[in-house]
């Protein structure tokens, strides 16, 4: 039996995962996401799709992020009708995350005069689509394929999706989990499979251990309180800003730092964190411990939820050693960007850079150097130290991703492994790695590929 697999996005690129698999008789879907951080993003984003949605009969979400889940609606208003399969705490955070997209899109289109790629029916309906499911629970299909959620590790209720025909696997990996996490435990390493659909975000490079990159942390945070100065954390609203957060807490309930103000000023990452407050079941046995032992992770001395404008805007007027973390986290938009125009010109300044910065964005400009950088029409000469902590990513790294294909066994070896979602270098690095240490038969797609597997 032949299958084919569509490769529609998140090739060449980290963002806009849109994978297909079609038997014939069944057109399965997994992930829609936006593209992100390119320049023609917007225009990318709001293309016809290149096969028809009306004729997928199932739609499988890994995830919560943006780009993964940022078209699905437009995927409704294209024609998509069928199921959207998911976890309970996805299906929890595409409410909030569709919510938020759509509130930007529509001021953007007051701006840009460019009319929004979804409209709030279109979540309805997309919603009234979703059916949700636990870890590791048959779901069939039709055409005699059967597909399981596993753990994927990288944020509440990230799954791999394996599907199985006749004895045969394929597995998509979605973003797989930096092991260990702050919050959510290992990713599952699939078993016995014949083709496997991975991500490669950090397919070149290792991140630091455990231990440094708390003692990272603590170091920058320290520097700011004896300089009196401000640490400004560019983090995304969904893990990362809760995975830093509960770090803070534990550092200062422990006393091994002293209080400092700091703020979440972010809406989207204090809704968030509302879902994480009850979602304990989803968290790692020894996250679960602690709450269950009455420390409220998310609280600490010294923290303030910035919801509005106003508030947002009295922060650059605290005085004092303070910690701002905001959205987005590769500063390519939202309440950080105001910040960073306020505070990149002091040298009291750290920006603390904890995630993937993609091409092209903001932070990455940052990143590699810029002393001087263009802010919302505004000149921001850039004095602030620029630092980066790897070792928070929720992306596992090459070694971690090279682990996962081995699967732990020398015996068993996939038909083919399809490096994904990932810029061009550490896809191509991963499958050479790939090839030369394991032996695998690995390969790059190009965009837009339809590649045919015995499934």
């Amino acid at each position: 039996m032949s299958s084919t697999l569509g490769f529609y996005g998140g090739v060449g690129s980290v963002t806009g995962a849109n994978f297909m698999l079609d038997t014939g008789k069944l057109a399965v879907l997994v992930d829609c996401g936006l593209v992100q951080g390119d320049k023609e993003a917007k225009e990318i984003n709001a293309k016809p799709f290149v096969y028809e949605p009306d004729k997928v009969d199932a739609l499988f979400v890994t995830h919560a992020h943006a780009d993964h889940i940022g078209r699905i609606p437009k995927l409704v208003r294209d024609g998509f009708r069928g199921v959207v399969y998911s976890t309970e705490p996805t299906l929890e955070l595409a409410r909030i995350m569709f919510d938020d997209a759509l509130h930007i899109m529509q001021m953007e289109a007051k701006r840009d005069k460019r009319q929004p790629i979804y409209a709030q029916n279109d979540i309805d309906l997309a919603l009234s689509l979703w059916k949700t499911t636990g870890y590791e629970k048959l779901i069939k299909l039709e055409d005699d394929v059967t597909a399981e959620f596993k753990d994927a590790g990288h944020i509440l209720g990230s799954a791999m999706v394996e599907f199985t025909r006749h004895g045969k696997k394929i597995v998509f990996t979605g973003d797989v989990g930096n092991n260990p996490q702050p919050l959510v435990g290992r990713p599952q390493v699939p078993q016995q499979y014949d083709y496997m659909v991975m991500e490669s975000v950090y397919g070149d490079r290792v991140h630091e251990e455990v231990a440094e990159r708390s003692a990272i942390l603590q170091h920058h945070i320290e520097e700011t309180i004896r300089k009196e100065g401000t640490l400004i954390i560019p983090a995304f609203s969904l893990e990362r800003t809760q995975g830093i957060l509960f770090e803070i807490n534990n550092l200062v309930e422990t006393e091994t730092i002293p209080p400092i103000k700091t703020y979440l000023d972010s809406p989207l990452a204090i809704r968030v964190t509302d879902v994480y407050r009850h979602s304990n079941k989803y968290l790692k046995p020894e996250v679960r411990e602690q709450i269950e032992k009455g420390d409220d992770i998310f609280s600490f001395e010294g923290l303030s939820f910035t919801e509005t404008v106003k508030e947002s805007n009295k922060i650059a007027k605290e005085h004092g050693p303070k910690i701002i973390i905001a959205g987005a986290g590769m500063s390519h938009g939202g309440r950080i960007r105001d910040h960073e125009k306020h505070f990149l010109g002091d040298t009291n300044t750290t920006l603390l850079l904890v995630g993937y910065q993609t091409v092209g964005s903001l932070g990455r400009i940052l990143q590699d150097g810029a002393k001087q950088v263009w802010i919302d029409n505004t000149d921001v000469k850039v004095r602030a130290k620029i630092a980066t902590i790897r070792g928070y990513s929720g992306h596992a790294d090459r070694n971690q991703l090279i682990d996962l294909v081995y699967g732990g066994s020398e015996e068993y070896q996939p038909k083919q492994v399809f490096v994904t979602m990932g810029e061009e270098r550490a896809s191509l690095f991963l499958t050479q790695r790939l090839r030369d240490y394991l032996g695998v038969n690995a390969i790059t797609p190009e965009p837009e590929s339809e590649i045919e597997i015995d499934f």
